[in-house]
């Protein structure tokens, strides 16, 4: 199966694809693991509604993505969150050094969130 762009069609068989966990071995596991993705999310809208930025439960849980879905990680990321964050995520991503040079990801269009960059960069 090609995964050009992420659906809702795809995205599952994408995670399933890049999802690398040696001590999971149920699909419970797996769904756990996936549901990162959605509390990562809603720790961002929090920021964006309340301004409380819960930093570094964000970074673990993006540390925990990246070492379970590998590569496929920023994929699902873009997917699962809403371009309204793109900002706030990419500036996470810039702190993580995960922002692959090669090939073009198209992430060199977003700004990154000033704010979010001083908090992270005073860590």
């Amino acid at each position: 199966m090609k995964f050009d762009e992420l659906n809702d069609d795809n995205h599952l068989l994408f995670a399933i694809k890049h999802y690398e966990n040696p001590l999971a071995s149920t699909m419970d596991e797996f769904e756990e693991d996936l549901k990162r993705f959605k509390y990562i999310k809603r720790l961002l809208k929090k920021y964006v509604v309340q301004g409380d930025l819960k930093h570094h439960l964000i970074l673990n849980h993006l540390i925990i993505c990246f070492n379970v879905f590998g590569e496929g990680t920023i994929p699902l990321l873009f997917y699962k969150i809403e371009r309204e964050y793109w900002n706030i995520l990419k500036t996470f991503l810039l702190f993580l050094n995960k922002i692959p040079d090669y090939p073009p990801t198209g992430l060199d269009v977003i700004d990154i969130d000033k704010e979010v960059n001083v908090i992270l960069t005073s860590i």
